[in-house]
C-alpha cells in the first residue's frame, strides 16, 4: 500500500497478524529482501516492511535521515500503531537507531542487524566524500555498472556461498532500483550524513538486540562496542555468515528474533 505524508509517498507492505514488527532494509534493498524471514516471523507477528527513500516503490526525496524518521512516525500513526518492534539491517539499522532515539516511547524492542551508530570527525568527512563520489558514479554509469561493482565489495564476499537462485534474486532486486534514488539515498542517508549516535547510546532506554555475522569482523567489533554503551542490549554473533545474516541464514535469523520477542 502507498501512504502519503505531505508530498512524500511511502510503499508499505504488511504480512501476518499479531504485534507489529517493522522492518527497514539496507542500501540497494527493498521490502522484497525480507521475504524468507517473513515466512517465519509472520506466523506470530504482523510484519510491516517499508521501502526506504530512494528505494523500491517509495517516492520520498527526503533531505536527511531525521526527516525520514519524522515522516515514518506519521506513517505509523496512520497505521494506528502505538508501539512497535523495530528491525533494521545495515542502512536500515542505522535508520532504526536514529528513529528509536527520536521516538523512544514508540519502540518496544530495537533489533539491529549489521548496523553502526555512524561516524565522527575526519572519518565522517571522508565517508561523506566517498559516498558523494559513489552517487556520481551511479548516476553517470547507470544501475548495471554500479551493481557489477557493488557485488564484489568485500563486505558481501560471503554471499558468494549462496545458491544461484538467491544470488540472482539479490542481483535482480539491486538492478530494479532507480540510479537517481540510490544517489539521493547516499547523499541524504549515507553513513557519513547520518548523525553520529555514539554519545546518545547511553541514553537510549530501549531494549536492543544486536545481530552480526561471525565472518563480518568489522561490524561484530563495532557491535561489541555498542553493547557496552547501550543500557540494555544483547549481542548475538551468528556462525558461518557475513554481513547480511537474514539472507545467508534466514532460519537462524528468524529463530533468534522469535525467541527474543
Amino acid at each position: 500500500m502507498n501512504i502519503q505524508v505531505g508530498n512524500h509517498q511511502y510503499n508499505v507492505e504488511s504480512v501476518g497478524e499479531g504485534k507489529p514488527l517493522v522492518m527497514f532494509h539496507g542500501f540497494t534493498g527493498s521490502t522484497n529482501t525480507w521475504k524468507d524471514v517473513v515466512r517465519i516471523l509472520s506466523k506470530d507477528f504482523r510484519c510491516i516492511m517499508v521501502d526506504l527513500p530512494g528505494h523500491g516503490k517509495t517516492e520520498a526525496p527526503v533531505q536527511s535521515m531525521e526527516e525520514f524518521c519524522e515522516d515514518i512516525y506519521q506513517v505509523f500513526l496512520k497505521l494506528e500503531l502505538d508501539q512497535i518492534n523495530l528491525l533494521g539491517y545495515s542502512m536500515g539499522g542505522r535508520t532504526a537507531l536514529v528513529f528509536a532515539s527520536m521516538f523512544p516511547d514508540m519502540v518496544r524492542k530495537l533489533i539491529l542487524e549489521g548496523a553502526s551508530p555512524g561516524l565522527e570527525g575526519q572519518e565522517k568527512d571522508e565517508r561523506i566524500n566517498r559516498d558523494r563520489k559513489l552517487a556520481e558514479f551511479i548516476v553517470d554509469n547507470g544501475i548495471e555498472a554500479f551493481v557489477d561493482y557493488w557485488e564484489i565489495v568485500p563486505l558481501f564476499k560471503t554471499q558468494e556461498n549462496l545458491s544461484d537462485q538467491s544470488k540472482n534474486n539479490i542481483r535482480e532486486e539491486r538492478l530494479s532500483q532507480d540510479p537517481n534514488g540510490l544517489a539521493l539515498s547516499l547523499r541524504t542517508m549515507g553513513t557519513g550524513e547520518q548523525p553520529s549516535m555514539w554519545n546518545r547510546l547511553k541514553e537510549l532506554n530501549v531494549p536492543a538486540l544486536l545481530i552480526t555475522g561471525e565472518k563480518d569482523n568489522k561490524f561484530t567489533s563495532l557491535n561489541e562496542s555498542m553493547k557496552k554503551k547501550l543500557p540494555e542490549a544483547e549481542h548475538h554473533v551468528i556462525s558461518n555468515v557475513g554481513h547480511a545474516v537474514h539472507l545467508e541464514n534466514p532460519e537462524i535469523f528468524g529463530k533468534i528474533i522469535m525467541n527474543n520477542l
